[in-house]
């Protein structure tokens, strides 16, 4: 019996050639779908229940005053935030997690969610900041954060191990930080970080959606031209050489997008906790291909986050349970599980 061939050679007109995965574009198409359909349950669930099918009409324009308000003004921008945040936390996993060539080389193991939770928590707890200083506060503290990590883990280049153990180190002395800052504000600030560090889409607007969409429509394709070097990164850096890869460029560039995008994604959201862990993981497993796969890991996150908010609404009503807490239990679940086939394939 024939059987059809996982990757296809494309050609364009122009003469440029690509290689396309079937699988993976086919695993990419599945999840796009099942973002649309959630997002527009997600729209649709709320204290004032709206059908899909008016949803859909208030989405073209088409809706009577009332749903046109509450899709396009009131839960529409949360939507939003949640798609952008999402893929980005799951673009980021799937870039770090390829630079370290580690499962575990994500935003959350190597310090950058801290960093961005210390940035916040200093404009909340010295400065009882508004919402938008403790934006800029999380963004900063993030930034700031993953300079340090790529300085003190360089040593005539970054290396994945060396990297991943720098930022499980910068990550311990963060969450003591964070939890200090913590124990010195008073009940109120108090209260309103700790809501903050779970992670949420409770009460956001246009003002967090352009921002993150400007800076994704910038990192996003630089990250997709650079796409080639990762892929040769992950066959490790003579062999990157050799092919003719500009090694410590290349890692540079792909490390400044990842903690672009998760500074910003928790700078919008709070720390949403192993969406960057688990994305690129699941989708590596259903494209079942070796190599960084950002496509797919971009799709699984937004696909994630999304499904996660939409669960929080229908089982606890809205603003009632941070997305954080679902997407925790889920990565939590996840760890696991993969414990526990690790274990049984004899690797741990």
């Amino acid at each position: 019996m024939k059987t059809l061939s996982r990757s296809r050679a494309v050609r364009t007109p122009g003469g440029l050639s690509l290689r396309l995965d079937l699988r993976s574009l086919i695993v990419v198409v599945l999840l796009l779908v099942a973002v649309l359909a959630a997002g527009v349950a997600l729209i649709g669930t709320g204290d004032a229940h709206i059908p899909a099918t008016d949803v859909l009409r208030a989405l073209v324009g088409n809706g009577n005053p009332y749903q046109d308000f509450i899709v396009n003004e009131l839960r529409l921008p949360r939507l939003l935030v949640g798609l952008l945040v999402g893929a980005s936390l799951g673009l980021g996993g799937a870039l770090f997690q390829s630079i370290s060539r580690n499962p575990l080389g994500s935003p959350d193991v190597l310090g950058l969610a801290q960093g961005s939770t210390a940035g916040a928590l200093v404009m909340i707890v010295l400065f009882s900041g508004s919402a938008a200083a403790v934006t800029a506060g999380a963004l900063v503290g993030g930034l700031v954060t993953g300079l340090g990590i790529y300085l003190l883990a360089w040593k005539q280049g970054v290396h994945g191990y060396r990297l991943v153990l720098v930022g499980i180190g910068v990550s311990a002395g963060l969450t003591a930080v964070n939890g200090y800052l913590i124990t010195k504000a008073d009940i109120v600030d108090a209260a309103r970080a700790v809501v903050w560090m779970t992670g949420s889409l409770s009460g956001r607007d246009w003002t967090q959606v352009w921002p993150l969409l400007v800076l994704c429509a910038v990192v996003v394709p630089v990250v997709l031209a650079n796409g080639r070097g990762l892929r040769m990164l992950e066959m490790g850096d003579d062999v990157a050489y050799a092919l003719g890869v500009r090694v410590h460029r290349v890692r540079l560039v792909l490390m400044v997008g990842a903690v672009l995008l998760t500074a910003a994604a928790t700078a919008a959201a709070g720390p949403v906790g192993f969406v960057a862990l688990t994305a690129p993981q699941l989708a590596r497993r259903l494209t079942r291909s070796p190599g960084p796969n950002i496509v797919p890991s971009l799709c699984m996150g937004a696909a994630l986050l999304v499904t996660a908010d939409w669960v929080c609404q229908r089982l606890f009503g809205a603003d009632q349970m941070p997305v954080g807490v679902v997407t925790g239990v889920v990565g939590g679940a996840y760890l696991l599980w993969l414990l526990v086939a690790e274990r049984r394939a004899g690797r741990v």
